[in-house]
């Protein structure tokens, strides 16, 4: 479960994992937030960021202080239905040789190629 709390730590009440949680975000935190999203907010947007980002984090508090403990992990969201599979057998003949032919350099079965990131 998403504990948002670790990265707001000030809109943790208590550390409790249940505990309530004070939702109002700071003008400063939805400035902090914009920074972080590299996001360029006028001043009277900031307002409807603050209460639209507050109302997110009320609605994942709820989520969070539901008793979830006796349901059980669905491996499928519609019960009685498996996923089909085909088997695994190889469809292809390695065409290895054949692709690295085309390429500008190759070593040990290795495509060669320009260092891009030091």
């Amino acid at each position: 479960m998403y504990d948002f709390a670790l990265f707001f730590t000030s809109l943790a009440a208590t550390p409790h994992r249940y505990a309530t949680y004070i939702m109002a975000l700071t003008r400063e935190q939805i400035e902090n937030i914009a920074h972080l999203a590299r996001l360029q907010l006028q001043q009277a947007e900031v307002p409807l960021y603050q209460q639209s980002l507050s109302r997110i984090f009320e609605l994942v508090g709820e989520l969070e202080r539901a008793d979830t403990g006796s349901i059980a992990p669905m491996a499928h969201p519609l019960p009685g239905l498996s996923q089909r599979l085909r088997p695994d057998a190889v469809s292809e003949t390695d065409r290895h040789g054949l692709y690295q032919e085309n390429a500008a350099l190759v070593a040990a079965g290795l495509y060669l190629v320009p260092k891009v990131i030091e």
